[in-house]
């Protein structure tokens, strides 16, 4: 389980990170439109950005769920 400390800073550098990467997608894109290449440190930032601010949410959202359920106020009838 996550300290309490520590998840709102985790769930704002996922949402800082998936900000970046979608940013960087779009430079991508834009980039190719305009026939020219990517930096690779760009194109690395596309490609990894968004699947570890998903897995860094999804660990959050599991955790979370943990954390309700160990408390007992779920709200399950």
């Amino acid at each position: 389980m996550i300290p309490t400390r520590f998840r709102r800073p985790l769930m704002i550098a996922a949402a800082v990170l998936a900000v970046l990467s979608v940013a960087a997608v779009g430079m991508v894109m834009a980039l190719a439109f305009g026939g020219q290449p990517a930096p690779p440190w760009i194109t690395s930032a596309a490609l990894y950005g968004l699947p570890v601010a998903f897995v860094l949410m999804f660990v959050l959202v599991i955790d979370g769920v943990t954390a309700r359920r160990r408390a007992g106020n779920g709200g399950w009838r």
